[in-house]
C-alpha cells in the first residue's frame, strides 16, 4: 500500500469496524480493501463494508487523478454498483461519519441506498 490516503482510509475503517462491532452485533460488517482495478489499467483503490445480514454495501474510492476527493455509494453486495458516486474532499471522512454511515445504512431495513441520512 503506496497511497497515505488508502492507510488513513484503512485506519479509519479499521477503527470504526471495532466500535460498530462491539455496539452493534448483527450488524457484524465485512471490510475489504481492492487493488485489483489497478492490474485492469483503473487507477483507483477501493474499500467494501458488506453486512452480510441485509446483504447491503458501501463502496468507498480513492482516485489517483483526485486525491483529495473520496467517492462513495450506498449499494448492495448481490448488485452490480451504479455509475453515480457521491463525492465527499477526503478530509471530511471522519471515524464518526463513517460510523455514523454504517449505522444508518447497514442497520436499517430499508431497501434503499437513498434514505440513508446523511
Amino acid at each position: 500500500m503506496k497511497n497515505k490516503n488508502l492507510e488513513r482510509l484503512c485506519d479509519i475503517t479499521t477503527k470504526v469496524h471495532a466500535r460498530i462491532q462491539q455496539d452493534f452485533k448483527e450488524i457484524n460488517p465485512m471490510v475489504g480493501v481492492n487493488q485489483k482495478m489497478r492490474a485492469m489499467g483503473v487507477p483507483v483503490d477501493a474499500v467494501t463494508i458488506d453486512c452480510l445480514k441485509s446483504g447491503k454495501r458501501i463502496i468507498l474510492i480513492l482516485h489517483d487523478q483526485q486525491p483529495d476527493m473520496l467517492s462513495y455509494q450506498f449499494s448492495f453486495k448481490d448488485k452490480e454498483p451504479d455509475k453515480k458516486f457521491d463525492h465527499i474532499q477526503f478530509n471530511e471522512l471522519t471515524e464518526n461519519k463513517l460510523y455514523a454511515w454504517i449505522e444508518s445504512y447497514l442497520q436499517t431495513s430499508t431497501s434503499s441506498p437513498d434514505s440513508v441520512d446523511l
